[in-house]
């Protein structure tokens, strides 16, 4: 490193002075796995380093094919993930083969994606000896931030949801459950965010393209998945049917293992790879018609190319159904054949495998191990509905109407004929089952129907889950009951037992531990390391907050991870941003529910206010969003494009020089989160009421340290309750006031005709004082909002403004602040993974730890 380096283009530890060592301090070393995982006998620092860069050199030279002395960060990356690689793969074999001893029920976790990030940094940790790799890169002349740079994050997910799963696997492996995730090994990922002229640019994410070094091909694991063709009726009564697909597509598995903590215990990642039956057509090859040539193998591997591909065109909307079932029918192809091979027969499926549908994608999962058991299995029907009723759990992460997925009836018996019919079985005998709990209602019939008859005959995937699994939960306290009141009322109460809530959690491994070192070594020194397992032993930091001396100490690691977050600006956008000013965040899927339009407007106004009176103490203020919005979604796609053009007047303007800066970060991701989530000052969770299911995001800033100013929806209310209201910034309408309102008949304009600074934000940018060579640009945004407002932004405009004043004026006091900064990271303990996941486990999946 050069002298002349700045401060804020240090890598983070060398920017944050070290904390005292918490083992030497406590007398309570962490809790790791002993370093002997590496390769190593010495457990002492400069020994475990030495015996690591022997190891080290050796994997440079044999597997990675260059001398030790020429390794680039690059080479490094790749040959530490091989040593990783191969003691996890032990891990691996020694945790199914107790298994398989001991015949546990294990969990099988459903989900469309899997947002795991960077793996290097926490299986090393999970191995014991990341220290002693940071040591021994730095005898290669690399800094270890740049070995980690290397690896590329998993492009498997897109937010909150993939981000749950992920760290809901590791915690699984942590506390010793016998746990599988599966998902689709995504070629591209959902996209790479790229901004072009102030506009979303969606471009592939290929992440796979030099390979990973942390996949297990497994070649002989291969399953054969059937679309579209016939169904033939058996010729006997009450025989299967039997279905002959039109074309078979191959799903070939790979999987990733995910460590626990401070265990042996792994859990394992399988993703699918759609493959074509034939690779190409030789003969139109050979006759030089290339493209004719590659179309077979095109059209099936195209299922595992894309998450979420756009469904705006039947082609779109049909490839999103394929992958649906594409890998809900390779998992349970694989869960069957396993369970075939330790039990031998299905007759005791569902008390070995508690198979969770984590939200509504893999709902056709409930037909197709239907479809098995009787038409591949020859069981009767109803003795495969009782296996498969007490083996699906679901959990439900959503309550709007729009995001309740649901098929065209033509579409799913185009594409998959024999589910179709399996589906209207399934129907059949719970309309039955309804009719008779309810004689005569005939509304309640066509709410509980898996068929929506009034729009289009459409198949209710969310409804389909509902009766195909023995449990269905919500994700916080407010979603459980909203879920029972709303959308599944009908079913809640016909048999509520049926229903209830667990409150998400986030992974502190990744959270505190990995993304901000600076603190977790303050927390260890002062309270000790048992956090990492027990989340609650932070209610000990609570006294702290009322030591100046901790206070002080919790300023400086967060002041030092500011300045890291500016340089990653100024790398990143070649803006200058203020270390010292109040670093306000919102980062998170793109989103109208979400409001990243009510911030915007909130920026336009403080704009305003700040020209209109430039001597007015403002406190300086650095507003950060991020976040991808779908490439199908146009309104979403338009409000980062009008964050941009207020981002280009703000940052361009002379008088909000150290006063106002409004950056966006693209493409936004795991990595990216770790470096914002520990610099936030203020969190922004503003949806509006009733809408967010749970939020993690608020989660992981709380737990760094970061005020909320929010709503009170999803899981905010419960940080209210374990924080305390008075360390956070609420506003706005409640959820049964959004409802009130909205029954009453809401009316937007009048809002902004009697609220003068409202209507001269959406003037400006009604008005293209943003886009002066374009100035109708938004002019159909802020029309919809003065004529529907679906989102109520107008309605919480002032309310919002309240806050943001109320927050300006905290932050005039630094100790003040720290000291609420405090109690919030000290109220954080109910919000860890582990406790979600064990209540899981208890109460509805019903897994013990395996021995």
């Amino acid at each position: 490193m050069s002298a002349g380096m700045s401060r804020a283009m240090m890598p983070l530890r060398m920017a944050i002075p070290p904390a005292p060592d918490a083992d030497s301090v406590m007398g309570d070393p962490v809790p790791t796995p002993t370093s002997r995982a590496c390769g190593l006998e010495n457990e002492a620092g400069a020994g475990a380093a030495a015996g690591l860069d022997h190891e080290l050199d050796e994997r440079l030279r044999d597997e990675i094919g260059v001398a030790p002395q020429r390794a680039t960060p690059r080479d490094l990356m790749r040959a530490l993930a091989a040593l990783a690689r191969e003691q996890l793969a032990r891990r691996w074999v020694d945790s199914d083969a107790a298994d398989r001893r001991s015949r546990v029920r294990r969990v099988h976790f459903l989900c469309m994606e899997f947002l795991i990030g960077r793996t290097l940094h926490s299986a090393l940790s999970a191995l014991g000896c990341q220290d002693a790799a940071a040591r021994a890169v730095q005898h290669h002349a690399a800094l270890w931030e740049d070995v980690q740079a290397q690896e590329s994050d998993a492009a498997l997910g897109n937010g909150g949801l993939g981000r749950l799963a992920a760290c809901y696997l590791e915690a699984m492996a942590t506390l010793g459950l016998p746990a599988w995730g599966y998902c689709i090994r995504y070629e591209y990922g959902v996209f790479a965010q790229a901004i072009q002229a102030g506009q979303q640019v969606e471009r592939p994410d290929p992440w796979l393209e030099d390979g990973s070094p942390w996949e297990f091909p497994r070649p002989g694991i291969s399953w054969s998945v059937g679309f579209g063709g016939h169904v033939e009726p058996s010729p006997v009564a009450g025989q299967p049917a039997v279905w002959h697909p039109l074309v078979q597509v191959q799903a070939k598995a790979y999987d990733l293992v995910v460590p626990g903590y401070a265990t042996e215990r792994v859990s394992t990642l399988r993703l699918w790879r759609s493959t074509a039956p034939a690779q190409i057509d030789l003969q139109a090859f050979n006759r030089g018609d290339y493209a004719r040539a590659a179309e077979v193998k095109n059209a099936f591997e195209n299922i595992s190319w894309v998450l979420y591909p756009d469904d705006r065109t039947p082609a779109g909307r049909e490839l999103r159904l394929r992958q649906e079932y594409f890998y809900t029918s390779a998992t349970l192809q694989d869960i069957v054949a396993g369970h075939l091979e330790e039990h031998g027969s299905l007759d005791q499926f569902a008390q070995h495998h508690a198979i969770h549908l984590n939200d509504t994608h893999p709902a056709l999962a409930v037909a197709e191990l239907m479809r098995l058991f009787v038409d591949v299995h020859g069981l009767p029907w109803q003795q495969a509905w009782s296996q498969v009723r007490s083996s699906f759990s679901y959990a439900n992460h959503t309550l709007m109407q729009e995001a309740l997925e649901t098929w065209p009836v033509e579409l799913l018996a185009q594409v998959l004929p024999r589910h179709m019919e399996i589906i209207y079985r399934i129907n059949h005998a719970w309309l039955a089952e309804v009719a008779q709990a309810r004689p005569g209602d005939d509304g309640v019939l066509a709410r509980a129907s898996l068929i929506d008859e009034t729009a289009g005959r459409r198949v209710r995937m969310a409804h389909l889950a509902v009766v195909g699994s023995h449990h269905v939960n919500g994700v916080s306290a407010l979603h459980g009951r909203l879920m029972r009141e709303t959308v599944f009322a009908d079913f809640a109460a016909l048999e509520p037992a049926r229903f209830s809530h667990v409150t998400n959690g986030v992974s502190p491994r990744r959270w505190l531990a990995q993304c901000n070192p600076a603190l977790a070594a303050l927390v260890d020194h002062a309270i000790g390391p048992a956090w990492r397992r027990d989340l609650d032993a932070l209610l000990g930091l609570r006294p702290l907050a009322e030591d100046a001396g901790f206070r002080q100490r919790f300023l400086a690691q967060r002041r030092a991870h500011k300045v890291h977050l500016a340089g990653c600006v100024a790398r990143s956008t070649g803006l200058t941003i203020d270390p010292d000013s109040l670093v306000d965040v919102q980062v998170k899927r793109i989103h109208e529910y979400k409001r990243q339009l009510l911030n915007v407007l909130h920026v336009v106004w403080r704009w305003q206010a700040i020209r209109a009176a430039p001597t007015a103490g403002w406190v300086p203020r650095t507003v950060v969003l991020a976040g991808k919005a779908a490439s199908g979604y146009d309104t979403a796609r338009l409000i980062v494009r009008l964050i941009h053009d207020v981002a280009h007047v703000v940052n361009h303007d002379p008088a909000m020089s150290g006063l106002l800066r409004l950056v966006f970060l693209p493409n936004y991701g795991v990595s990216l989160a770790e470096t914002i989530m520990p610099a936030a000052d203020l969190s922004e969770q503003i949806s509006v009421a009733g809408t967010e299911a749970s939020g993690t995001g608020n989660m992981k800033l709380a737990l760094n340290g970061a005020l909320t100013l929010g709503t009170e929806d999803g899981s905010t209310i419960e940080i209210r309750e374990r924080v305390g209201e008075e360390h956070m910034f609420l506003f706005g309408l409640r959820a049964q006031e959004v409802q009130a309102l909205r029954g009453a008949g809401y009316r937007p304009a009048e809002r902004v005709s009697a609220d003068p600074r409202l209507e001269r934000v959406l003037d400006a940018v009604a008005n293209g004082v943003f886009c002066p060579a374009e100035p109708s640009r938004y002019a159909r945004l802020v029309e919809e909002l003065l004529q529907q407002d679906a989102y109520l932004v107008l309605a919480d405009f002032d309310a919002y403004l309240a806050a943001q004043a109320r927050a300006d004026a905290l932050f005039r006091n630094p100790d003040a602040w720290a000291r609420r900064a405090v109690a919030t990271v000290a109220g954080m303990g109910h919000f860890s993974a582990d406790r979600a996941v064990a209540e899981y486990a208890q109460r509805i999946w019903r897994v013990r730890p395996a021995a």
